[in-house]
């Protein structure tokens, strides 16, 4: 084996190496080192000298790291499935347990299902509520007239 394919088999340690990396710690930048690593391999393979290698490798993670991770780190934080609770926004249920707001606690059926709920105001039981959002499990209720 010569030189060039030590040097990529050093860059893909490399990039196996980032890839691991990745995926046990929540960074999210590493998979660019990961792109930059293999990059280099590649130019190793074609016989680019070392000093390119390693150039080639800091340009390829810095211009990822600038360019592409904020817009994917973008894609990626926006909304995805919506919670079990986020769904529930504007429904209309019933409180089951009178709703304290003082001293918490109280419950309402939405859709058949029993959930905790919190309320600005005391809410008795058999009030109909409609649900506006929701924190953590609880949910949040406003009485709604008899219409609805």
């Amino acid at each position: 084996m010569d030189f060039t394919s030590n040097a990529s088999w050093c860059w893909v340690g490399v990039a196996v190496l980032a890839v691991l990396v990745e995926i046990i710690t929540p960074s999210f930048g590493w998979i660019f080192a990961t792109l930059a690593a293999l990059c280099s391999a590649l130019a190793a393979l074609v016989g680019a000298p070392l000093a390119l290698q390693v150039m080639l490798f800091a340009v390829v993670l810095l211009v990822s790291l600038v360019l592409l991770r904020p817009r994917m780190v973008h894609k990626l934080g926006a909304p995805g499935v919506p919670t079990r609770t986020a769904a529930l926004v504007g429904k209309v249920g019933e409180v089951s347990v009178a709703i304290d707001p003082v001293g918490g606690g109280g419950r309402v059926n939405v859709d058949g299902e029993d959930w905790a709920a919190r309320s600005a105001s005391s809410l008795a039981q058999g009030t109909r509520v409609r649900v506006t959002g929701a924190d953590g499990i609880a949910l949040q209720v406003e009485p709604v007239g008899p219409t609805a």
